[in-house]
C-alpha cells in the first residue's frame, strides 16, 4: 500500500571490515533525472539477486520490472523505495524527487479490519502527511467500485489492493514504486489505473512497477528491465568467497 517515504533512505548498517556502506549524495544538476542508481547490488538471505545494476530514472518516464518469482522485483522495488539499503552501489535523488516524495504501494495494506474502507483510506492518507477530504476519497472509491461503508474484512482482495491504489489519485507523489499492482484487479480498474499513470507521467512523474502479466491496453510505454533468475550459490572457490562478501557489504 502507499507509503509516504523518509529521504534520504537509511544507509547500509557496519558489518566487519569488508562493509561498503551505501553512499547517498545529492544527484547532478541534470534536472530531468529523478534518481541515478549505480552499481547497485541486490542480495537476499546470503544470495545475490541481481547486479551491478545502473539506472537512471528520468521525470516522464515508468519502468516495468520483469522477471521470475524470486528474481528479486519486490527487493528491487524495496531498495529504490529506500526500505532496503543495497548491499553495494549508489542512490541519487534528485531535489525534486526529494520534495515531491514517493508513494509505496506493496502486496499489503496495513488496514484496519473492523473499520471501513473511507475510514482506511483517510486514516492512512492522514498519517502518510496528505490528508483527504471525505467527499473526495468517497468520489474515488466510487469509481474503483469499493463499497466505501463496508468493513474492509468484508471486501475481496481485489477491493483491498483498490483502497490503496485510490490514494494515487487523491495525493500526488513525485515517483509511484508499485509492486504488482494490477494483481487481483478487474479490466475497469485496470484501466482507470492506467489512465491515472498516463497522467501522472505527463505532468512529470515517474513511476518503477513490477508485473508478472502484460500491462493492460492503453498504459504508457514502458522500459523494460529484466531480471534473471538467482544462479545457485557457489559451493565453494573464489566466486562463493565473492558471493559471502556482497551478501555481508
Amino acid at each position: 500500500m502507499p507509503h509516504r517515504l523518509p529521504w534520504p533512505p537509511l544507509v547500509a548498517p557496519a558489518a566487519g571490515p569488508a562493509t561498503r556502506p551505501t553512499t547517498v549524495t545529492p544527484a547532478t544538476p541534470d534536472t530531468d533525472c529523478l534518481l541515478d542508481c549505480r552499481r547497485l547490488v541486490g542480495v537476499r538471505h546470503g544470495q545475490r539477486l541481481w547486479g551491478p545494476l545502473d539506472l537512471r530514472l528520468r521525470a516522464g518516464e515508468a519502468w516495468h520490472v520483469q522477471g521470475p518469482n524470486g528474481c528479486g522485483k519486490t527487493t528491487l522495488l524495496r531498495t529504490l523505495a529506500g526500505l532496503r539499503p543495497p548491499a553495494l552501489g549508489t542512490l541519487q535523488r534528485s531535489a525534486t524527487l526529494q520534495a515531491g516524495g514517493c508513494w509505496w504501494l506493496g502486496h499489503h495494506g496495513p488496514w484496519a479490519e473492523e473499520l471501513d474502507a473511507l475510514a482506511n483510506l483517510g486514516h492512512w492518507l492522514a498519517l502518510a502527511g496528505a490528508p483527504a477530504a471525505a467527499a473526495a476519497r468517497r468520489t474515488v472509491l466510487q469509481a474503483l467500485d469499493v463499497p466505501a461503508q463496508r468493513p474492509v474484512q468484508q471486501l475481496s482482495a481485489g477491493q483491498r489492493r483498490k483502497i490503496g491504489l485510490a490514494a494515487l489519485a487523491l495525493q500526488p507523489r513525485a515517483l509511484w514504486l508499485l509492486d504488482e499492482p494490477f494483481d487481483a484487479l478487474d479490466t475497469a480498474s485496470c484501466a482507470w489505473l492506467a489512465t491515472q499513470a498516463q497522467q501522472h507521467l505527463q505532468r512529470g512523474g515517474a513511476i518503477v512497477l513490477s508485473s508478472h502479466q502484460a500491462l493492460p491496453a492503453g498504459f504508457a510505454a514502458c522500459c523494460v528491465l529484466a531480471l534473471a533468475a538467482p544462479r545457485p550459490a557457489a559451493a565453494g572457490g573464489a566466486a562463493a568467497a565473492r558471493d559471502r562478501q556482497v551478501a555481508w557489504a
